[in-house]
């Protein structure tokens, strides 16, 4: 099997943190570096999570630091969601590993061209450094295969009632992602709530006994009983896994070829994906959305991936 070559920018974050867990046992993926970003939490912290993940996984792809605030705006975390450490709480050595200079936009152009329009980028929080990749090197549209990205929602929001969190906190940076011309698939709260893992079937990973499953299993305490018990959700939603299965392989979710921007402008909208997957206006189809799953098979491919630690 030819492997696809991803680079995975995330802002680890717990759903984050399963999601590098589980690509690093996917054997259709191969992860040539992780470039953090601001998010969650700060980009130190999201960096220096992305690298505890890197040594509990076995990993060796190198961790390249990011933007620390939005293109434009003012940061905006959920540490109130991911813990003051984005960690979940979960206690973990840091690792003394020296961070390349080399920061994530650079890192990515270069990998791009030496992928040579191969490269497949996985983008599971905000899309800062996409956004300040495309305006520095006006040729990387060329250079990218497609981008998966965990964000948005045709319908809805988490941060708002119109916006999920990766999109508002930088908007900007998402819009101009999506008026790039590179192939973007979007694996929104449309199909990430869809994917959740209950209580009984978290415990069955922690079960698998090693320290990543532990690891899975312990990051996402907190986070759940928030999905329980404030959010009355039956389970907590694998957000981000969601979109590096997706990339790994696509057979088991619903896709549709759409129009969508990112509103930058409005009070109450900021940050909503507008879609015409609904609409009969029809938009430029520019990108995908990814609307369903087949959560059982979902679930199976977690257990399997979680299962050969």
């Amino acid at each position: 099997m030819k492997k696809i070559p991803v680079i995975i920018d995330c802002d680890p974050g717990v759903d984050d943190t399963a999601a590098l867990l589980l690509a690093h046992q996917m054997p259709e993926l191969e992860i040539l570096a992780v470039t953090t970003v601001a998010g969650n939490v700060s980009v130190d912290k999201t960096t220096i999570n992305a690298m505890r993940v890197r040594k509990a996984s076995g990993a060796g792809y190198p961790v390249f630091s990011g933007a620390e605030h939005p293109m434009f705006r003012e940061p905006v975390t959920a540490s109130g969601v991911h813990g003051e450490d984005g960690f979940g709480g979960v206690e973990m050595e840091i690792p003394d590993d020296e961070i390349p200079a080399e920061k994530a936009w650079d890192a990515m152009y270069r990998i791009a061209k030496e992928q040579k329009g191969e490269l497949t980028i996985v983008a599971t929080g905000p899309m800062t450094n996409l956004g300040i990749a495309l305006s520095k090197y006006k040729e990387l549209p060329q250079l990218v295969k497609r981008i998966v990205i965990m964000g948005g929602a045709a319908i809805g929001g988490n941060v708002t009632p119109a916006a999920e969190f990766n999109i508002y906190v930088d908007p900007e940076a998402a819009d101009m992602l999506f008026q790039s011309g590179i192939p973007v698939y979007m694996c929104g709260l449309d199909v990430t709530m869809k994917a959740y893992i209950t209580p009984e079937e978290l415990e069955k990973v922690g079960a698998l006994g090693s320290p990543q499953a532990k690891l899975f299993h312990d990051v996402f305490q907190n986070l759940q009983k928030k999905a329980l018990e404030e959010w009355k959700q039956p389970g907590v939603a694998l957000h981000d896994p969601v979109a590096v299965m997706y990339a790994a392989d696509d057979s088991i979710f619903e896709t549709h070829h759409v129009g969508i921007r990112v509103e930058t402008k409005g009070e109450i909208t900021l940050g909503k994906t507008v879609t015409d997957l609904y609409s009969d206006k029809q938009m430029e189809h520019n990108a995908y959305i990814v609307m369903d799953v087949d959560r059982d098979a979902f679930l199976k491919k977690v257990m399997d991936l979680m299962a050969k630690y």
